[in-house]
C-alpha cells in the first residue's frame, strides 16, 4: 500500500507543478444528462476578494484546472485514491488520470457543493466561504474550507484516501515569479504557507494582476494528516513515500511559483454507506491591502493584531460552528429569494453574492471601522467607483447600515475633502488597490470625460437608502455641506443632461439622456427625505416640489407613444429605465404606476432570447439593469418574463468564465466585463420588501460608526521633476536598441529628443509632451542629486503599462499594469546605492498591450510615517 502511496502522490504533485501553467481546453460535452439544469458559467471555489478568487471554468470541475478570475492559472488539485486506484476530483491535470464524475452541483450563497461518483464510492466536495454579512470581521476573513464528504454507493466496503494541493502562483502575479514556501510551526494543527520572494506589499496597481505580497495558507486539524509538505519539480524523482521519506518542510532558496506545490496526504479511510468526512483550510494573509491616500490599510480582520497563523488556527478552530451558521445562513436566504423571484431568480442571486463580496477588499480605517474599497473587475480596474457601487449596492444595503457605510464612508471622505475642487462627486478614488485620488477622465484637474449628473445621483440615491434603513439622516449630516452642493447641481442640470458620461459610459456620450433625468429626479427625491429626516421642513418641501415638477416634464417631455424615449429630443427611441426603481423603494411617489407599466409592455415585446437590450442602439445589455428593470410594475408575471432570458444566458453561454454583466441578448456572447461586483445588482429585487429588508438589516452586528477622517497623505518633495510639475528632454526611441540600453555610459547621441510625457492623449492622468502610440518605448535622461535623505527617495512614476527602470544601469523597478496617475514608487537598495551626486542616467523600458498609454518618471522624497 505505501508503494502505491508514493505513486499516487507523484502523480498528484506532476498534476500541480510539471504541467505547463496554461489553462486546458474546455470540454463543450459529457454528462449533461446527469448534470444539474442550472449550470453557471463558471464556479466560485475561493471568492474572498479581487486578490483570493479561484474559479472551475468547466461545465464540472474536473474538466479544466482551476484559475483566478482573470484566467491565469491558480491550480489547485484534489485526488482520490479508492481501493489502490486513483482519480482527479478537481482539476484536469493529468488528463490521461480518470476522474470521478461530476453528477450534481449546487451553488449557494457561501458554498460550492460538487457531487462526484465512480469506483463505487460518493464524494461530495464543498468549497465554503463563511462570508456572513452580519459581521464584517467575519465577513473580511480571507478563507475558504474546504471539506468532503465520502461514502460507499454500491454496498462495499472500500479504502479511501484523499489528497489536496496548490500550486506556489497562488501567490505570485506571474507564475514565472520566485516564491519560498515553509511549515508554519503548530503543535495542533498542520500548516503550510507560499509567499513571494520580493514582497513588494501594494506595489502594483491594475487590473489584469493577482497578488504578489503576502502569504497563501493551506492547513488542515493534525489529526486528518498523513503527510504534509512542499515538493518542487527536481525532487520528484528522489521522493519515495514507500520508505517513509518525509516531505520537505522548507524551501527558501528561490523557485518560481509555478514549479513548486503546496501538498496535504489526508489519512486513509475505510468507507460504507456511513458518509465520513474530512476538510481543510485555505486562507490568505495579505499584511496590507489598500492604500489609501498613501497610507497602507490593514485587512479589517487584522485590525487587533491578529496574524496570518493566528487566523489560520482561529478558522480551523470555528470549522464546525461556521460550517452550521453557513448551511443556515444559505437555507434562509435561498427561501427568500425564491419567495421574492422564483427558483430562476434565487440562482442567479446566489451566484452573484459571493462574487459581488470578492471582488472588493474590507480594511480598519485609523479608528479601527470597516472601509470596503470595490474593484472595477476587468473594466479599467479603478477602486471605489461610484457608478460601480451604485448598482452592487444593494447586495450591501440589504445586510444592514455598517455594510452600506463601508464602501460610501472612503468616498464621502475623499469628496468633502479639499482634494476635489468640483461641484459634483467624483468618479472613482484611484487604481485599485491605491485609493490615492481620482484617475478617470479628467482625474482632480479637468471636467473633460467626467459623469457629474451620474455621480451625484448615485451617492444622494445611496444616502437615501442609508437614511431609511437608519430611520435618521446622522451619516448624512457627516457630509451636509457637500450632500446640499449635490443637490444643488443637480436641481440646475440634472432634468435635461448635458452630453455627457453615464453609467454605461461603453455605449459613449449622450446628450439628453432620459434615465440619466430619471436618476436626477429620484436623487432629488431622496435629498428631500433627508432634509426630512434632519427636520428641515422647509428644505425638505422645496426640493419634494422640485422633483415632483420635474417628473412630471419628464413624463410629457420623454413620452414616444407606447414607451418613453432614450433621449428627450429623439423619437423612435426607447432604453430601460432602471433609475426609476427608487420612487417606489424609497416611496418617492414621483411617477405615476401607468409610466412603469407602459415600459414594462414596450419591454417585453422588443427583449430577445438572451434578455432586454438596454436600448435601441445595440442589441448587447447589462445583466445588473435587467434585473432592477424587471422589478419596476412589481408584477410577478413581469419580473418572470425578463429575468427568464437572463438565467437563459447564464446557462448557455459557452462563454466559461466568472459571470459577466454586459453581454450580446441575441447570441448569448459576452462582449466583456468579468466577475465584477455590480452583480450585487441582483438583490434589488429584496429592497421592494421592507420586511425581509428590515429582517436582515437588523441582524447587523457591526454597527459601524464614527468613521476617521480621510488620511494625510505623506509630504512629497520633489527632487527630480516629472511632467506633472516640469516636463524634462528625454532621448527616446521605439525600435528596439541594440547593447545595454540601460547602462550609464550606454550611447544614445542616435535616439530622437522629447519632452515628457510620453504616450497618447486620454490616457488617465496624463501630461502629454511627445506622442507615443507604438507597443514599446525606450526613454532615457540624465540628472544631478542633490544632498538628501536618500533612505526617503522614491521614484516618482506613471506608466500604463508594463515598465522596468534602471538608475546607472541598476534596476531599480520592474512592475506590470499600471497607475493612472502620478505617485511614489520604492527603489530597490541596489539601485539607490548606485546612485551618484551628479552625472546619473535613469533609463526606463515601458510595454503597450492595450487601451491607454504612457510613461514618465521623476525622483521625490517621502516620509512614510504610519
Amino acid at each position: 500500500m505505501r508503494t502505491n502511496m508514493m505513486e499516487s502522490s507523484k502523480t498528484f504533485l506532476a498534476a500541480l507543478i510539471f504541467v505547463a501553467a496554461t489553462t486546458t481546453a474546455l470540454a463543450q460535452s459529457g454528462s449533461s444528462d446527469q448534470q444539474s439544469k442550472w449550470t453557471p458559467p463558471a464556479y466560485p471555489l475561493v471568492a474572498c476578494d479581487p486578490y483570493f478568487s479561484i474559479w472551475s471554468r468547466g461545465k464540472s470541475i474536473v474538466d479544466t484546472d482551476t484559475t483566478h478570475w482573470t484566467g491565469k492559472p491558480h491550480r489547485l488539485a484534489s485526488i482520490a485514491r479508492v481501493d489502490g486506484k486513483e482519480y482527479r476530483l478537481l482539476g484536469n491535470t493529468p488528463s490521461d488520470l480518470p476522474a470521478l464524475e461530476q453528477v450534481g452541483h449546487k451553488v449557494l450563497p457561501t458554498r460550492s457543493v460538487f457531487t462526484l461518483r465512480g469506483a463505487g464510492v460518493e464524494v461530495v466536495m464543498t468549497f465554503t466561504t463563511p462570508a456572513l454579512p452580519a459581521d464584517i470581521d467575519l465577513l473580511s476573513r480571507p478563507i475558504t474550507y474546504v471539506s468532503y464528504q465520502v461514502r460507499a454507493v454500491d454496498g462495499a466496503m472500500h479504502d479511501v484516501q484523499l489528497m489536496f494541493g496548490a500550486a506556489g502562483e497562488v501567490a505570485v502575479n506571474s507564475p514565472s515569479q520566485k516564491v519560498s514556501a515553509e511549515t508554519v510551526a503548530n503543535d495542533k494543527n498542520v500548516v503550510l504557507r507560499v509567499g513571494s520572494v520580493e514582497q513588494f506589499v501594494l506595489g502594483k496597481s491594475g487590473d489584469d494582476l493577482r497578488i504578489d505580497w503576502g502569504y497563501f495558507y493551506l492547513a488542515a486539524r493534525d489529526g486528518m494528516v498523513q503527510q504534509a509538505g512542499i515538493v518542487e519539480q527536481d525532487e520528484l524523482n528522489d521522493l519515495d513515500l514507500s520508505q517513509d521519506d518525509a516531505l520537505a518542510t522548507k524551501h527558501s532558496e528561490p523557485i518560481a511559483g509555478g514549479e513548486l506545490g503546496l501538498l496535504m496526504v489526508l489519512k486513509p479511510m475505510r468507507v460504507n454507506r456511513s458518509p465520513q468526512e474530512q476538510w481543510l483550510l485555505l486562507a490568505y494573509d495579505d499584511l496590507y491591502s489598500i492604500e489609501f491616500m498613501h497610507r497602507k490599510l490593514r485587512p479589517y480582520w487584522r485590525r487587533n493584531g491578529l496574524d496570518g497563523p493566528g487566523l489560520v488556527n482561529e478558522s480551523l478552530r470555528d470549522y464546525e460552528e461556521l460550517s452550521k451558521r453557513c448551511k443556515e445562513f444559505d437555507d434562509q436566504l435561498v427561501s427568500d429569494l425564491v419567495a421574492a423571484g422564483g427558483t430562476q431568480y434565487a440562482d442567479i442571486a446566489c451566484l452573484a453574492y459571493r462574487q459581488c463580496f470578492a471582488a472588493g477588499k474590507f480594511v480598519a480605517d485609523a479608528n479601527g471601522q470597516p472601509l470596503q474599497f470595490s474593484k472595477e473587475n476587468h473594466s479599467n480596474g479603478c477602486i471605489a467607483t461610484s457608478d460601480v457601487f451604485y448598482p452592487m449596492s444593494p447586495q450591501f444595503l440589504l445586510f444592514g447600515p455598517s455594510l452600506a457605510k463601508s464602501f460610501v464612508a472612503p468616498f464621502m471622505e475623499y469628496a468633502k475633502s479639499d482634494r476635489w475642487k468640483f461641484p459634483f462627486a467624483p468618479h472613482d478614488l484611484g487604481t485599485y488597490p491605491k485609493a490615492n485620488g481620482q484617475v478617470y477622465g479628467g482625474g482632480e484637474t479637468s471636467e473633460e470625460n467626467q459623469m457629474p449628473v451620474e455621480e451625484c445621483g448615485n451617492l444622494l440615491l445611496l444616502m437615501g437608502a442609508i437614511g431609511k434603513i437608519d430611520g435618521n439622516a446622522d451619516f448624512a449630516n457627516e457630509y451636509w455641506p457637500t450632500l446640499v452642493a449635490w443637490a444643488e447641481y443637480l436641481k440646475k442640470t440634472g432634468y435635461d443632461p448635458e452630453s455627457q458620461l453615464c453609467t454605461d459610459d461603453f455605449a459613449g456620450h449622450l446628450a439628453h439622456n432620459v434615465n440619466l433625468s430619471a436618476k436626477a429626479i429620484c436623487a432629488l427625491g431622496a435629498f428631500a427625505q433627508l432634509c426630512e429626516l434632519r427636520g428641515d421642513v422647509k428644505m425638505a418641501e422645496e426640493y419634494r416640489q422640485v422633483a415632483k415638477q420635474y417628473a412630471t416634464q419628464w413624463i410629457e417631455e420623454a413620452d414616444d407613444g407606447d414607451h418613453f424615449r432614450l433621449a428627450f429630443d429623439a423619437q423612435d427611441t426607447w432604453s430601460q429605465k432602471y433609475n426609476l426603481v427608487w420612487d417606489r423603494i424609497l416611496g418617492l411617489g414621483l411617477f405615476p404606476d401607468e409610466v412603469r407599466e407602459k415600459e414594462m409592455a414596450y419591454y417585453r415585446r422588443v427583449q430577445n432570447r438572451y434578455g432586454l437590450p438596454l436600448d435601441n442602439r445595440r442589441e448587447y445589455t447589462k445583466l445588473d439593469w435587467v434585473l432592477w428593470t424587471a422589478t419596476l410594475t412589481q408584477n410577478e408575471d413581469d419580473f418572470k418574463s425578463l429575468v427568464r432570458p437572463v438565467h437563459r444566458f447564464l446557462n448557455e453561454t459557452r462563454d466559461r468564465a466568472p459571470m459577466t454583466d454586459w453581454y450580446e441578448t441575441k447570441t448569448g456572447q459576452k462582449v466583456g466585463f468579468t466577475a465584477r461586483p455590480v452583480v450585487g445588482g441582483v438583490f434589488l429585487p429584496m429592497l421592494y420588501d421592507d420586511q425581509a429588508w428590515r429582517k436582515w438589516a437588523e441582524q447587523d452586528e457591526t454597527n459601524a460608526g464614527g468613521f476617521a477622517d480621510l488620511p494625510v497623505p505623506p509630504e512629497i518633495t520633489v527632487v527630480v521633476p516629472a511632467a506633472d510639475t516640469e516636463p524634462a528632454t528625454w532621448r527616446y526611441t521605439t525600435d528596439a536598441p541594440q547593447g545595454d540600453w540601460q547602462q550609464a555610459d550606454y550611447d544614445d547621441s542616435s535616439w530622437r529628443e522629447g519632452e515628457s510625457g510620453f504616450g497618447t492623449p486620454g490616457t488617465p492622468g496624463a501630461r502629454i509632451g511627445t506622442k507615443w502610440d507604438s507597443s514599446d518605448i525606450w526613454i532615457r535622461r540624465d540628472f544631478d542629486l542633490p544632498e538628501i535623505d536618500r533612505g526617503k527617495l522614491v521614484l516618482h512614476l506613471h506608466h500604463d503599462e508594463d515598465v522596468e527602470i534602471y538608475i546607472n544601469g541598476v534596476l531599480a523597478r520592474k512592475l506590470e499594469g499600471y497607475t493612472g496617475t502620478y505617485g511614489p514608487m520604492p527603489i530597490l537598495a541596489e539601485a539607490l546605492a548606485a546612485l551618484k551626486p551628479s552625472g546619473n542616467v535613469i533609463a526606463i523600458h515601458c510595454h503597450q498591450t492595450t487601451g491607454g498609454q504612457y510613461i514618465d518618471a521623476g525622483l521625490s522624497l517621502i516620509d512614510e510615517e504610519e
